[in-house]
């Protein structure tokens, strides 16, 4: 999903869907943040405590974006892991043979319907 190259300028490494791709953000926001120190966490009373023009604050926002970028990227490919996993945890077509089974038993045995009691 997100790639190690150290830049995305070409169109074609965008995301076309709801991707999120966090290097290109990174790459983004570093060049940004250049070499700035002591970049409060965004939204910490050392945060407030900034003039709203100092470098910091804007930079704090910028590497909160950074970081939720991050979150979202592993959380997609955690997402494709578990598909991959559930996937392959059974054999579904035998799974989806047992329940056509099971349905073509209670059309053709409407006696074997449970019911209520």
């Amino acid at each position: 999903m997100g790639s190690t190259e150290s830049s995305h300028n070409n169109s074609s490494d965008r995301p076309t869907s709801l991707e999120v791709a966090f290097w290109p953000v990174h790459v983004f926001v570093q060049q940004r943040i250049g070499q700035l120190d002591n970049i409060p966490m965004l939204g910490t009373p050392a945060w407030f405590a900034l003039a709203d023009d100092d470098p910091r604050k804007e930079a704090a926002v910028l590497d909160g974006g950074r970081h939720w970028a991050l979150r979202l990227e592993l959380n997609q490919e955690a997402l494709a892991q578990a598909s991959k996993d559930v996937a392959a945890a059974v054999d579904w077509k035998a799974v989806a043979q047992e329940w056509m089974e099971l349905a073509n038993f209670r059309r053709n045995n409407p006696w074997a319907k449970r019911v209520a009691s």
